[in-house]
This record gives structure tokens, sequence and C-alpha cells, in this order.
């Protein structure tokens, strides 16, 4: 099953009985489906499906006000860097109600994806998940493989409060990953531990985990026993586990395709360095001096390089 069709039919699953559910935003429910994100997706007789235009600042003031009023939503948005036009919600809306007297009764998501495959348009650079959590503390988790999936959209797609989560646009038509284990993860699902480790400690961040999860395996085949994390959340992030194995390996391998100045890895690796690493490699994306100009800008790792280099 690829990525695509398993996060669609958790989706599915999820607000096929909620009543008292607002599902809305543009072609969620006629033409492209949101590229199928969305695909198929009926609610109950008490709940409703709305196809609405492109007014993305007065649609997250829809959801915030249907949440106040007790009624869960979900935003189903094209992608995250027009988040940019609702600004104004997602900082001065949501700083005035959320310390409210009984919080926000009700549950508003918005469920969108972060362009990771490359130049889609100079707001396209824009895509670290981070980037929008600091500007109001918000709540947000990526989806890459089926073990979080698992856990994250059944219980964040619907629950009290404000969140966003974001998929993954580069993995639609990829098979979805299926780990081999799943050692650990957070009661907050901030953080998700695949392997467990003695020889390094590979951390992904954003929506690199595919490629993390690549590397971990290529180790393995080269003898080398890597420990493996995907943080899931951008702010804040809890870091004791992970620090833990940085600690015990002495030798750290950071992940981020995002595309921000200000990344979430830059507390890790501050707090990573107390412990007197060996070894350090960062991989991010290389966009040089023309980002705001078409190019690939892909997210390439050469995995023989970071082998060799991390012995």
């Amino acid at each position: 099953m690829t990525y695509l069709a398993f996060l669609n039919s958790m989706l599915k699953k999820e607000v096929a009985d909620r009543e008292n559910l607002v599902a809305f935003g543009q072609n969620i429910a006629a033409g492209s489906y949101l590229g199928g994100l969305t695909a198929g997706i009926s609610v109950s007789s008490g709940s409703r499906i709305i196809n609405t235009i492109n007014a993305e600042n007065s649609l997250v003031g829809f959801g915030f006000g249907l949440a106040l009023s007790g009624t869960d939503a979900i935003f189903f948005m094209r992608q995250i860097d027009f988040l940019l036009l609702a600004a104004d919600q997602l900082v001065n809306t949501y700083n005035s109600i959320r310390n409210r007297p009984g919080g926000i009764p009700a549950s508003f998501t918005i469920m969108t994806t972060v362009i990771d495959q490359g130049y889609e348009g100079p707001q396209s650079s824009l895509n670290n998940l981070g980037d929008f959590c600091s500007l109001a503390h918000i709540d947000a988790f990526t989806v890459t493989n089926k073990a979080d999936m698992e856990k994250i959209i059944p219980a964040k797609l619907i629950a009290p409060g404000f969140r966003i989560i974001a998929a993954s646009p580069r993995l639609y038509k990829t098979e979805i990953i299926e780990p081999r284990s799943l050692v650990y993860y957070s009661p907050r699902l901030d953080f998700f531990e695949y392997r467990k480790g003695d020889d390094a400690t590979i951390v992904c961040f954003n929506l690199s985990f595919p490629y993390g999860y690549a590397l971990s395996e290529e180790m393995q085949k080269n003898g080398i026993h890597p420990a493996l994390f995907s943080v899931n959340v951008s702010v804040p992030i809890e870091l004791g586990v992970i620090l833990e194995s940085v600690k015990k390996t002495k030798k750290l391998i950071i992940l981020d395709d995002g595309k921000s100045m200000n990344c979430s890895y830059h507390t890790l690796i501050a707090e990573a360095r107390l412990y007197t690493l060996l070894k350090e490699i960062i991989i991010t994306r290389k966009l040089g001096d023309n980002w705001l100009t078409p190019n690939p800008d892909h997210f390439e790792i050469d995995y023989q390089k970071i082998i060799q280099d991390i012995v």
C-alpha cells in the first residue's frame, strides 16, 4: 500500500463515525480531493463536509470558531506555506483564546502537507514545520511511516485543543514504510525511537525519516549498529532519551530536510556537544544563493560516504 493510500484510509476511519464534526477545505469532496488525501471521506449524519473557496485566514478563523462553540473541526489544506495568509489567526486569535477558562472545548486540526520534494514556487521555500510552530508555540506533528501514523492520527486528528498535522507529498506514491520495530515513543508523541544501537545515533527532523531509515538499514548491512530516532514535533522537543543515546555512542548523525535557517536540530546539537562527540555529521538541503529561483533543491544523501565518515 502506498503512503497516500494508507494515510487516506486512516483519515477516513477517524472521521467516519464522528458526531458533531465539520471537515472543510477546497476540493476535499470533489475534483482533486487534495491530491487524493481526502478521496472517499464521508461523515455521519450529525457531521458535515464543506467544500470551500481559498480564503485561508477566514477558514482558520472558522475552525477556531467551531472549536470554541463545541464543534470539532478539521481544515484540510493543500500545503503549509499558504498558512502565511492566516498568520493573524495563528498568532493573535490562538493566543487570545488558548488560556481562556476551560480552554478550547473541542478540537481544531489543520491537516496539511509540507512541500518536501523540491521547488514548487517561491512560497515552497518555507517548508520547515518548526517555523510555523514557533509563531505561537503551536503543537504540530509530522507523519512519515506506518508506525507514527498509527499513533498520531487516532490520538491527534480529533482531540481537544489546536494542532497541525503535516504529511509528505514526496512520499505519496511510494510504498508506506513499515519499520522493523518501534522501540519507544514518547507520551506526547514528539519523538519515536525505531532502533537501539551502540555505534552511532541517527536523529531525523522535519520529514527526513525515510532517509534516516534507509541509512540505518545500510549501516546494519555494514556491521554498524545505530540507534534511530525521528522527531515528529518541532517545539518544544524533549531530548532526554535522545541525549542518553548520544552520550553512549558519542557519534551523532542529524538529517533535516527543511529549508529554514532556524532548524529544530540546533538545540540538540548544542546539548550533544557537551558530551565531547567523536563524530558529528549534519545533512541538510543545499539551496545555494538562488533559492528563490527554480532549482531542484532535492535532499540528497550519499549513504556510503556517511558510513565511511562515521566509522
